[in-house]
């Protein structure tokens, strides 16, 4: 599995999006600091779910963060994220 779907895996587990994009942007960074040449270095992900109601910016991005776990991401080296409420 690549790290795309495991991505996306832990994501619709955790916060059962009404929306989920995971965009893989590492082609766009190619030869800038990051790219480790795997293509999987530089992300965006968009989120759409009730399970951010009430939750600030900071902590929406924290509950990403801790979803996608250690693992995944000390793979990643810049993860853009657009996080809203339903």
């Amino acid at each position: 599995m690549g790290l795309a779907e495991q991505i996306e895996m832990r994501l619709r587990e955790a916060f059962a999006p009404e929306l989920l994009e995971v965009r893989n942007d590492s082609a766009r960074h190619a030869g800038h600091a990051g790219d480790d040449g795997t293509g999987e270095s530089h992300w965006h992900v968009t989120i759409v779910s009730a399970g951010f109601a009430g939750q600030s910016r900071i902590a929406r991005h924290r509950a990403v963060h801790a979803a996608l776990g250690a693992d995944i991401m000390g793979r990643i080296h810049a993860l853009g994220l657009d996080l809203r409420e339903v």
